[in-house]
């Protein structure tokens, strides 16, 4: 359980962070709290997308994985954060992604972030 919340937390910062630096990736809400709140969901529908969706993705796309020597992870990363917009979308949560380049910068900088906070974190169950 502490493993969940520790993965939960560190996408949620990495999303904060993605956030902060572009524009085009926007959270709105009354409050602090509220804002707060739905970047936890969020955080939640991204891990969940994460989980269920990116490794069958990832499984049909091995060919491409091997011919661009790893680059389409990007693509995947970016098709991740635009699923999850738009399930943020259809959940009535306040989190957008303004288009494909926005996502797959975006992508870029939530993998970082999230790597890092999972080294620093710690993971123990």
């Amino acid at each position: 359980m502490k493993n969940f919340v520790v993965k939960t937390l560190a996408n949620a910062g990495a999303l904060a962070v993605a956030i902060w630096l572009l524009q085009d990736i926007t959270l709105t809400g009354d409050s602090t709290a509220k804002k707060a709140l739905t970047l936890i969901l969020v955080a939640l529908v991204f891990g969940l997308v994460n989980w269920l969706v990116k490794p069958v993705v990832k499984l049909l796309t091995f060919p491409l994985f091997i011919l661009t020597l790893g680059l389409i992870t990007l693509v995947v990363n970016a098709l991740m954060l635009l699923l999850t917009s738009w399930l943020a979308d259809q959940l009535d949560l306040s989190f957008h992604v303004e288009g494909f380049w926005t996502a797959v910068l975006g992508g870029l900088i939530i993998s970082v972030v999230s790597w890092a906070l999972n080294v620093v974190l710690p993971d123990g169950d």
